[in-house]
């Protein structure tokens, strides 16, 4: 169950920061891009390297890896949190700051392992940015934690 946060901001901000430094962070190589394929393709036009798969009325979009200039492309980090900590409000919250201090949005994708803790992140983030972020996330976790993706 989800529980109604009676929180402050500030509590908020001090227990997120504290999630953060438990999660694992990886920053994946390469450049990534939503690449779309019609519904009737499914599932024979899914990419074996896809981390995430979502559709609309139309077609189906894959995260891959891409190098193509003519996509939009996207530097790939995600967050996997450890079981039973309260990560509520995580994605709005690192949305927030980085919109701040960058001011740009980021895409973030959400999936669940229930056998490594639960709820993981993928974050997407203009390539322009990217390393600029990526020392921004270092910050905010333990550089020890920092993990280059497989």
């Amino acid at each position: 169950m989800v529980d109604i946060s009676q929180e402050t901001i500030e509590q908020t901000n001090t227990r997120l920061l504290a999630v953060t430094k438990q999660a694992r962070l990886l920053a994946y190589p390469g450049t990534y891009a939503f690449l779309e394929f019609p519904l009737v393709d499914f599932p024979a036009a899914v990419r074996a390297d896809a981390l995430a798969l979502v559709r609309d009325d139309a077609v189906w979009s894959q995260l891959v890896p891409c190098e193509d200039p003519a996509e939009d492309l996207f530097a790939l980090f995600r967050f996997h949190f450890p079981g039973r900590v309260d990560n509520s409000g995580f994605v709005g919250w690192l949305a927030s700051r980085l919109k701040r201090k960058f001011g740009t949005g980021v895409f973030v994708t959400c999936g669940q392992n229930r056998r490594d803790g639960g709820i993981f992140d993928y974050w997407g983030v203009p390539v322009a940015i990217a390393a600029e972020i990526a020392a921004e996330l270092d910050a905010l976790v333990a550089p020890e934690k920092i993990a280059l993706a497989p």
